[in-house]
C-alpha cells in the first residue's frame, strides 16, 4: 500500500514565502506549504506536525488536504503542538488549512 512510501514535494519550500488571504481578511505570509493531496491518515497529520516542530514562533503553514478525517484531525492537535490553527478554506477538491507556530 505504501502509505508511508510516497515522497511528495511542496509547491513551494521553505525559501519560498508566500502570501493568503484568510476568511477574515487578514493577510498571511506562508513560508511553507505541506503538500498532503493523495495522502490519507495519519501522514498529513505527521507532515504538519513534523513541520510546525521545526518552526519558530510566527511561521505559519499552509496544509493542503484532501482526506476529510485529516482535515478534521489537523486543528484539535494544534494545542498539543504549541501552535494555532488559523483557519480551513474549502477549494475544488480540497481544503486549505492553515496554521502558525506559537
Amino acid at each position: 500500500m505504501g502509505l508511508f512510501s510516497k515522497k511528495t514535494e511542496p509547491a513551494h519550500g521553505a525559501g519560498q514565502s508566500t502570501q493568503a488571504v484568510l476568511p477574515d481578511g487578514t493577510r498571511l505570509v506562508i513560508k511553507q506549504q505541506i503538500n498532503c493531496l493523495g495522502d490519507s491518515c495519519p501522514r498529513p497529520q505527521l507532515m504538519t506536525k513534523k513541520a510546525l516542530s521545526t518552526a519558530v514562533p510566527g511561521d505559519a503553514f499552509e496544509v493542503l488536504i484532501d482526506n476529510a478525517t485529516s482535515m478534521e484531525a489537523i486543528p484539535p492537535m494544534m494545542k498539543d503542538l504549541r501552535s494555532s490553527h488559523l483557519a480551513t478554506v474549502r477549494a475544488d477538491r480540497c481544503w486549505h488549512v492553515y496554521v502558525r507556530k506559537d
